[in-house]
């Protein structure tokens, strides 16, 4: 599978400079770690769920979670959990069918090995599973369960813990328990393919939720614990994990508080019109500034629960034929320091302190591609839109 896979080579042949990178389940963890994006969350009780997966990997959907936790009634698991068992089976009957990568969340540790047991050969489909509420003392039962059920099945299969504890939220606690799920991924580290951030828990726990007109930083307290968890776990000298950013919640709304930065941004000045208001009519500007904002803080793919939002998480993580030229530009073997002069006449690139971002930059080159120096967001999001 490849990010942008979906549309015609000619298309992506006039859209990037260097095109996404090929991989699979079986890549190694670095790639897929970068190459998650947007994943895709899906409930575990859709009748029509192996239609629905081979529909979202031929629309560029490349990670979905299929979900037995908070997304489903606490009365519908055991229906659930059967579901998914007929669902893998159909899948793993459907041959040349590319799919995305595919995991599931649990509630109880117990889940992961019976699920694997139940699902036989199908299990080949399985790239992991998800973590909810992830803790140091609820960790090591999730990871165990996980490590356990990888030696029985003899297939590769990673964790993903979800940081979405009250722990995490209160001050009080926050750098204890930071620094437990520290010590309890790192001790598993070769198992853990990511770390998600729950922010809608978050903000449960102070009976929050944010508008469609503001992102997850605008709510001050839960950027504090952002900002923390990037602080702890997601550091680039090479104690941390990959990061994903939180969920965007809405696809569609009704009014507006604020002027939307799509009429203004300049991204869009050269394809104004029917795209521009298309977005504008999906509120994807706020999921927009999200996904910048994630970036700016460290955080790679975001979770989602809309297929509308995937290609615009997939089309701002392409790399830009600018960033490409200062990366490479800065991690040339030949430079060990001092300050450059950007290609583009515009920044200055200071080798040694920027040397850990162009190799982020170069490592999302890798699975997202580089675009073409006269395309930009707009081009990409308009070229991987459905007919």
């Amino acid at each position: 599978m490849r990010h942008f896979g979906h549309i015609a080579p000619e298309e992506r042949r006039r859209l990037f400079y260097r095109e996404p990178g090929v991989f699979d389940a079986d890549s190694p963890s670095r790639v897929l770690a970068a190459a998650l994006g947007a994943t895709l969350y899906s409930p575990a009780t859709r009748e029509r769920l192996a239609d629905d997966i081979v529909k979202q990997a031929g629309r560029g959907v490349v990670s979905m979670v299929l979900c037995l936790e908070d997304s489903i009634d606490d009365a519908e698991v055991v229906g659930a959990e059967e579901n998914l068992v007929r669902q893998f089976v159909d899948l793993a009957g459907r041959t040349d069918t590319e799919l995305p990568l595919l995991f599931i969340r649990v509630r109880f540790a117990e889940q992961i090995p019976d699920l694997v047991r139940r699902f036989g050969p199908a299990v080949r489909l399985l790239s992991g599973f998800v973590f909810p509420k992830f803790t140091e003392e609820r960790g090591i039962a999730f990871l165990e369960a996980l490590t356990a059920a990888e030696a029985a099945s003899g297939r590769r299969l990673f964790g993903m813990p979800v940081l979405e504890s009250p722990e995490l939220m209160y001050r009080e606690t926050r750098v204890e328990a930071l620094q437990g799920i520290a010590h309890t991924v790192d001790k598993y580290r070769d198992r853990v393919l990511a770390l998600r951030l729950g922010v809608t828990d978050f903000c449960s726990s102070y009976a929050l939720r944010r508008a469609p007109d503001m992102t997850a930083y605008d709510v001050q307290i839960v950027a504090s614990v952002i900002a923390d968890v990037v602080n702890v776990l997601g550091r680039a000298d090479g104690t941390g994990f990959t990061v994903t950013g939180p969920v965007w919640e809405y696809f569609r709304v009704q009014e507006r508080m604020f002027k939307p930065q799509l009429r203004t941004s300049p991204f869009l000045a050269n394809r104004a019109g029917e795209l521009r208001e298309s977005l504008i009519e999906h509120a994807l500007d706020g999921l927009l500034r999200e996904i910048s904002l994630d970036q700016a803080n460290g955080l790679l793919g975001k979770t989602c629960i809309h297929p509308t939002h995937v290609l615009p998480v997939h089309a701002l993580s392409v790399v830009s034929h600018e960033e490409f030229g200062d990366a490479q530009d800065i991690v040339r073997p030949d430079r060990n320091g001092g300050v450059l002069r950007s290609a583009s006449r515009n920044k200055m690139n200071e080798v040694k302190p920027h040397r850990a971002w162009a190799e982020r930059v170069l490592q999302r080159a890798e699975v997202f591609g580089v675009a073409n120096e006269d395309i930009g967001f707009v081009d990409l999001l308009a070229a991987g839109l459905p007919d």
